[in-house]
């Protein structure tokens, strides 16, 4: 009876106190937890290398993180030094081949990547001596071969080749150089002509000079005991020369004196690339370091931020928009606010970034937008923490960036404590409206007229004009006025008459061609077949394997897309006929929706715009005639995506003019085909289009 009365006794006193709590208040937040992340435990070579040490045995595995902490390295006449540098580490030693080596990464379930300022790995923990004999051996013993350099340089070539139609890439590279200027390590341009300058012997001397221990970092997390790696370092990284890089003074870049535009005409820009930049002085040991994170967040950091707000969800002039702030020991880095948006919005909206920024440093922070960030900012912190990446470059951070040993531990509760005048201050100091930099790489031809127009606080912002290359160029001018009697068709009978003649192109039953591509090292081939009876045959393979395979023969057809086969539907079959004419002009000829737009420049050439139907436009040289350029538009996911493919090198098939060199962009990705064989009513059989 007694434990009866002393059990209802405590029930009913429960019941009393729950009574008294006012659901209806939100509970008081509890203090920001302190973060775990391990406490490194360190030791240092004769050589200069540090060695960082984070035991975690919650799972079976280990990275390793070699970071080279060197200044900013010039590269002048011959940048893409390091770049190749890097791409020769880790292709085997002067003890292990290249395919020995690869083979083991492989057999272990390993990663293993080089740069040429550092290497990383990651593998299971029973492994890890292995790696670390693997990661000194590439490190220390490298085997440069003329061989493999050759075949890295073309690559790097390759690459730059195919960037040079890409506008986010184009406005990636004048954004820096603008910003440093091309004498500055950031702001050098590597180009076809430095690769070229660069040798064997050069990155060899690169390698002696900047991949060395003095300013090394080797950083350690997993399932390790401290003791293993202090012996396995000692063993494998001690004869790794001791040498100190040299160093290098630069001029210090400044914002510019006024709020302006500079123009870079990507004709076949479908969107406008927007960047929004000045120069900001922030190092991670600063102060107001936090706030600044937060203020950039609230600016446009993410979905919730003003940037995105105004531009997608209000405006809808684009799919997204962002900032970002840098941090640098060595000297100033940047702060980039930019977008992707519609050509006939992109004067608008370079109005309603300034305005944003200019309202970051006067409006005031609301508490909601504070809170929200910080619980943003600190469930991203926390989630990245399960990636041993992540904790490496902590670990490494604090030794780099010279910060307190509890950074990271105690950064929710920094970041808890930021106020909204703190946030505002931040802004006021990084983000400059009234010395920004408004980088506009886009169609000239649809933008510049509004561009040269717009107002920001009463003022016209200057426009100036520049080069791919950012170098400073007259404006173009785009009020050039077809000649008279010029039309569609005439610019149509024109290419006809230039590649061989209407006689020798209506012979032309069937088209058979191949080409071959390079992505990422990888091979694509293309094998194109097409005849005069409404019959399609296109497929892409890499590795001998079909990636994408489009197939129409009369009036059916079907793609495989990865694997995956779909019949054509009605309205895709009448594209495909549309397609498969072996000379497309002696369609155009016919056309009755063939329309003459105006003149544009394609690369360096003046071309005649013929707009082909709603979806397709194609341009012709105006002195030659040729075919330059097309452009497709298609409706994907609701978004208008562009295909753009230019003909360049035209040599003579059976009497006939045909593009040997193919150039299709779409969105980032950039491929160029390299004709192989062209074959003309030879070569096309009906077991082609089934």
């Amino acid at each position: 009876m007694k434990n009866t009365y002393i059990l209802l006794l405590a029930l009913f006193s429960f019941i009393a106190i729950q009574a008294q709590v006012d659901r209806t208040v939100m509970p008081t937040p509890g203090p920001a937890p302190e973060v775990n992340l391990g406490t490194p435990q360190s030791f240092k070579l004769n050589n200069g290398l540090k060695v960082l040490v984070v035991e975690n045995h919650k799972l079976p595995r280990v990275s390793i993180q070699l970071s080279i902490d060197n200044p900013p390295i010039l590269e002048g006449n011959k940048a893409g030094m390091s770049s190749l540098t890097g791409s020769l580490l880790g292709q085997g030693t002067k003890t292990i081949t290249k395919e020995a080596f690869n083979e083991e990464i492989d057999f272990l379930g390993a990663r293993l990547y080089f740069s040429s300022q550092g290497a990383y790995a990651q593998s299971l923990s029973k492994y890890f001596a292995r790696m670390m004999e693997l990661m000194a051996d590439a490190a220390i013993n490298p085997k440069f071969t003329q061989e493999e350099f050759d075949k890295e340089k073309d690559k790097l070539i390759t690459g730059l080749k195919s960037e040079e139609k890409v506008v986010s890439s184009i406005s990636s590279r004048a954004q820096r150089a603008l910003a440093y200027g091309k004498n500055h390590p950031y702001g050098e341009f590597t180009t076809e002509s430095t690769v070229n300058n660069v040798t064997l012997a050069d990155v060899e001397d690169f390698y002696r000079e900047y991949f060395v221990p003095a300013n090394a970092y080797l950083i350690v997390i997993g399932d390790v005991n401290f003791d293993e790696v202090k012996t396995l370092t000692e063993t494998y990284f001690t004869s790794w020369t001791k040498a100190v890089p040299p160093s290098f003074s630069y001029s210090q870049p400044k914002n510019v004196p006024n709020t302006q535009i500079n123009f870079i005409d990507m004709p076949n820009a479908v969107q406008s690339e927007i960047t929004v930049q000045n120069i900001v002085n922030l190092k991670m040991k600063d102060d107001d370091y936090i706030a600044a994170l937060l203020a950039n967040e609230i600016l446009g950091g993410g979905s919730d931020s003003r940037l995105y707000s105004n531009l997608r969800e209000d405006k809808g002039y684009t799919y997204g928009a962002y900032s970002s702030i840098g941090n640098d020991k060595y000297g100033p880095s940047r702060f980039r606010a930019s977008a992707e948006v519609r050509n006939m919005v992109t004067d608008s909206s370079v109005v309603e970034m300034l305005k944003e920024l200019e309202l970051i440093t006067s409006k005031p922070v609301t508490d909601e937008e504070l809170k929200n960030t910080k619980a943003l900012y600190a469930g991203s912190f926390i989630m990245a923490l399960e990636d041993p990446e992540t904790i490496a470059r902590y670990a490494l951070n604090v030794e780099k960036e010279n910060l307190p040993k509890d950074f990271y531990k105690t950064f929710l509760e920094k970041l808890e404590k930021i106020s909204k005048e703190e946030v505002e201050a931040a802004a006021k100091k990084y983000f400059n409206v009234d010395n920004a930099r408004v980088i506009v790489v886009g169609k000239g031809s649809e933008i510049l007229s509004n561009l040269q127009n717009v107002q920001f606080k009463g003022k016209k912002l200057p426009v100036l004009a520049y080069s791919k290359t950012a170098d400073r160029v007259e404006t173009p001018n785009y009020e050039v006025t077809v000649p008279e009697g010029v039309s569609a068709q005439s610019i149509i009978e024109k290419y006809v008459a230039a590649v061989g003649g209407k006689d020798k192109l209506e012979s032309v039953k069937t088209f058979a061609m191949m080409a071959e591509a390079e992505m990422q090292g990888m091979k694509l081939n293309l094998n194109i077949k097409k005849t005069s009876n409404y019959q399609l045959m296109q497929d892409v393979q890499m590795m001998g394997n079909s990636v994408s395979k489009q197939v129409l023969n009369g009036d059916s057809g079907y793609m495989v897309v990865q694997g995956q086969r779909k019949d054509l539907g009605e309205e895709e079959i009448v594209t495909f006929k549309g397609e498969s004419t072996p000379i497309s002009e002696l369609r155009y000829l016919k056309a009755k929706s063939l329309s003459l737009e105006g003149m544009e420049m394609v690369g360096d050439k003046n071309a005649y715009k013929v707009t082909i139907n709603e979806k397709k436009s194609a341009f012709y040289d105006v002195e030659t005639g040729l075919k330059l350029q097309e452009v497709t538009t298609n409706e994907m996911q609701g978004q208008q995506i562009s295909s753009i493919t230019n003909f360049e090198d035209y040599k003579e098939v059976s009497g006939i003019m045909f593009p040997f060199k193919i150039i299709q962009t779409v969105g980032p990705q950039s491929f160029e085909f390299i004709v192989s064989e062209i074959k003309i009513n030879d070569g096309v059989s009906p077991s082609d289009f089934e």
